[in-house]
């Protein structure tokens, strides 16, 4: 039995996205396959033999197709649209126990709870929380193998973006310090059904190979909060809630009139690490 197409699979089920769930399909198969293509051979896989993967918004099932073609142990969605329910249940049908469905709202859903490993995590995420989806998996990212995610291009220069940069921020900092990134490819906007007006980017997690714990990485994320907050004023002012932070910074080598763009991911951590 073989699956429909997505384009017969969008006639059947008359698939509008909705603009209320952040919805942008991605139709065309050649792209789908090339993200999980990539994604697999920078990770140096041949496949998802033998892993568990994670998709958020399925939709129409472009990825999932991408990503039941490489074999995973099991693929789990997570999907809130009851319409494409139904088209995960149409796929299900055909795959059998290889997907599993999850009907609910993916912030609300706890990826870390499930003892399996390897992990993945591959999606196009609803524009609306893509961020919080994020960085709740890289407070979490020693459990996974990757994550495999296409964001709004700017959301996107946001994560992998420098100090120093505009575009420098609290995303910025939690990322770095968690994982390695890597810029898979940019889509155009005609690529989606219906077309945004703004680029996609596919980026690629690989976790660090020594990845803060989750007790420092909720300071950084405290700190990050304070300083970006005020990102126009000197950090003496925006973190002047830190106790003795006049000797904290002096003993990092971090001048107080520095700005919140202007400390290094490794700085954040280190400030964080004084912080009781």
């Amino acid at each position: 039995m073989q699956l429909p197409t997505l384009r017969e699979t969008v006639e059947k089920y008359e698939l509008l996205a909705k603009k209320s769930l952040g919805q942008n399909f991605l139709l065309d198969m050649n792209i789908t396959e090339k993200i999980i293509r990539q994604s697999l051979s920078i990770q140096n896989l041949e496949s998802f033999a033998g892993t568990y993967v994670y998709e958020v918004g399925p939709g129409p099932g472009g990825l999932t197709r991408a990503i039941l073609k490489n074999n995973p142990q099991r693929l789990t969605v997570i999907e809130m649209d009851s319409r494409c329910i139904d088209i995960m249940n149409d796929i299900k049908n055909v795959v059998g126990e290889q997907l599993q469905i999850i009907e609910g709202d993916a912030l609300k859903y706890n990826f870390a709870a499930e003892n399996v490993a390897p992990k993945h995590i591959v999606s196009n995420l609803p524009y609306n929380i893509s961020v919080p989806l994020l960085v709740g998996w890289l407070k979490n990212m020693a459990q996974y193998s990757s994550l495999t995610l296409m964001f709004q291009k700017e959301v996107a220069e946001r994560i992998i973006a420098e100090t120093n940069n505009k575009s420098y921020g609290r995303i910025s900092v939690l990322a770095q310090l968690t994982c390695h990134i890597k810029v898979l490819m940019n889509l155009n906007p005609n690529c989606f059904v219906p077309a945004p007006k703004i680029w996609s980017t596919v980026l690629l997690f690989q976790p660090r190979e020594i990845i803060p714990s989750a007790e420092i990485l909720q300071k950084v994320s405290n700190l990050t909060e304070l300083a970006f907050g005020q990102r126009r004023k000197m950090i003496r002012q925006s973190l002047k809630s830190i106790k003795n932070l006049a000797e904290i910074c002096s003993g990092l080598n971090i001048p107080l009139t520095a700005r919140a763009e202007n400390l290094s991911p490794e700085q954040y951590l280190e400030l964080a690490k004084t912080i009781i």
